[in-house]
């Protein structure tokens, strides 16, 4: 017989939950079918850059908050990306976004179209409702997204990100920050 302890299991357990979180956000309704959303799993090694990242930054523009966050994913084993590029959907009438139609936004490819932010928020949204149904801690961080973007892990042409770090510890790392 062979007795596997948690601890034993944990990341792989965590692998497994991460790919149903992504899952959830790609099924995730889109804004006319459009799908510009952009995700990923990140592991220990790249966990190690972007918190190193987010230190430059934090200590750059003396923001704390960055170096937090840093520590914070220095100490879980799965992190998800998620990001979305910024195109029109097409629409002859719209204006949420500041301009008269999508023609018109499209002379402006980096202001973001709100159905592109929109999507990306009900997309986090299933991410983090599918974490809660398996009970792994997380937290929506944009700091983890502004460096990934720095870093261009998420390639050129997403222009707004989040990071969604994952834990299963005894205490809740990204609430309970003491």
């Amino acid at each position: 017989m062979a007795i596997k302890f948690e601890e034993t299991i944990r990341t792989n357990a965590l692998k497994n939950i991460a790919g149903n979180i992504l899952i959830a956000a790609r099924t995730a309704p889109k804004g006319r079918g459009i799908d510009n959303t952009v995700m990923a799993i990140v592991e220990k090694e790249d966990i190690k850059r972007l918190a190193d990242k987010m230190i430059e930054i934090g200590t750059k523009c003396e923001h704390p908050i960055f170096t937090r966050d840093a520590k914070n994913i220095s100490d879980c084993e799965i992190l998800l990306l998620f990001g979305t590029k910024i195109k029109s959907t097409g629409l002859k009438k719209c204006g949420m976004c500041g301009f008269k139609n999508c023609d018109e936004k499209d002379k402006h490819p980096d202001n973001p179209c709100v159905f592109n932010t929109g999507d990306l928020g009900i997309a986090i949204g299933s991410a983090v409702s599918t974490a809660m149904n398996y009970k792994v801690d997380n937290r929506i961080m944009y700091t983890v997204g502004q460096a990934a973007m720095e870093l261009k892990l998420m390639g050129d042409g997403v222009k707004i990100a989040y990071g969604l770090p994952l834990s299963a510890t005894a205490k809740n790392i990204f609430f309970d920050r003491g």
